[in-house]
């Protein structure tokens, strides 16, 4: 029986025969475990290197907007670095945001959300899903209903645009079985490294396709809320979206061929090599961040007598600072004070101004240089 044969597929109908997780144990050989033993020591060395940041929040807080942004631009949602960085500045300007900008930043929100839920539970549920879906939704809805009739179909800029390329599984009860079954293989202890599983577990998220809009973003988040939930990430700070976006043709030829052939091989072996190169990028940002918030310390407090370790690690927080930010770590609430502190700043080239409108902000284009490098 050939690969065709076996995985009878017909991308115009619901395919209500995807089949249950695991798949088979000869799924994984030997060059698949020579690379995930390499993806596995960049990832180990990313965890290691994420406790030298004073507060690896921080440095999560800010990675997860660039993640944002390259997780959406999969989706076609676009949005620049300049307005991500106004509306995280202070919680007017979010409010104000564009809609992109908006849903970028709700993307950031529901990775926060998930983090915090699994957290406090120790496990992935689907309630939690759920709720991260919703969350980068905007919406009250749950999984898609049996009569949803969503389907994939080829971008408007490719060949034959509008073509069905794939339809998911439709039915009473069938995506809820088969989110079901997903679940318990990422919550159920095998001989099946995290790793793997995670890469595994993606194609499968992603051909149930469980809400009406909004899975690949769902699911990139849930790749993240699993490697921490099963401890090779203490903070979701690994950049996977960028690299899809960089290889995006690879990832859906590789996801398709499962679902014709049952060709698994080039998938893992993508994924494992997605996470290989962006934890050494991740590493490398986290390198540069600590490289440059010393060096700036150092400038800093030989020039101004009330800079300290505080303010240094408040302006890497984010890229752009209002002064009420610094007001805060300062203690100080006078405005004439507030203004000197930050001309300042931006006599010494530690930050510069930048007006908009009625809006002035204070930019650490060190650390825009290292974000956007």
């Amino acid at each position: 029986m050939n690969m065709i044969e076996k995985f009878p597929f017909d991308r115009t109908q619901p395919y209500n025969n995807l089949p249950l997780l695991p798949p088979s144990s000869d799924v994984i050989d030997k060059e698949i475990l020579l690379i995930w033993g390499t993806a596995s020591r960049a990832l180990a060395e990313l965890n290691k290197n994420i406790l030298r940041i004073p507060n690896p929040s921080m440095l999560a807080n800010t990675i997860s907007l660039q993640e944002a942004k390259s997780s959406s631009e999969i989706e076609n949602i676009f949005t620049t670095e300049d307005e991500l960085y106004k509306a995280i500045s202070d919680s007017v300007n979010e409010a104000a945001a564009n809609p992109n900008t908006k849903e970028v930043l709700r993307y950031r929100e529901a990775l926060w959300t998930g983090y915090d839920t699994i957290y406090k539970t120790g496990i992935i549920d689907l309630k939690s899903i759920i709720k991260v879906y919703q969350q980068i939704k905007n919406t009250k809805e749950d999984i898609r209903p049996p009569q949803s009739q969503v389907v994939i179909k080829r971008g408007n800029s490719e060949f034959r645009a509008g073509e069905v390329i794939y339809t998911p599984a439709r039915g009473k009860g069938i995506v809820e079985e088969k989110m079901d079954n997903l679940i318990q293989y990422l919550n159920e202890d095998t001989d099946t490294d995290p790793l793997l599983k995670m890469a595994i577990a993606h194609y499968q998220f992603e051909a149930i396709h469980p809400f009406s809009d909004g899975n690949g973003r769902t699911g990139r988040i849930l790749n993240l809320l699993y490697l921490v939930n099963k401890g090779l990430l203490s903070h979701p700070v690994l950049y996977l979206s960028k690299y899809i976006i960089q290889n995006k043709d690879d990832y859906y030829h590789n996801l398709s061929a499962i679902t014709q052939r049952g060709s698994w091989k080039p998938w893992i072996i993508y994924m494992l090599q997605g996470v290989e190169q962006t934890a050494g990028q991740t590493n490398r940002i986290i390198d540069d961040i600590l490289s440059q918030m010393q060096a700036t310390l150092d400038y800093a407090k030989a020039e101004l007598k009330w800079y300290n370790k505080e303010i240094n690690e408040i302006i890497f927080t984010q890229p752009y600072i209002k002064p009420a930010t610094i007001g805060k770590i300062l203690k100080r609430t006078s405005r004439t004070t507030l203004t000197k502190y930050m001309s300042e700043l931006t006599r010494r080239k530690i930050l510069s101004v930048k007006q908009d409108g009625k809006e002035v902000y204070y930019i650490n284009n060190d650390l825009v240089r290292i974000l956007e490098g």
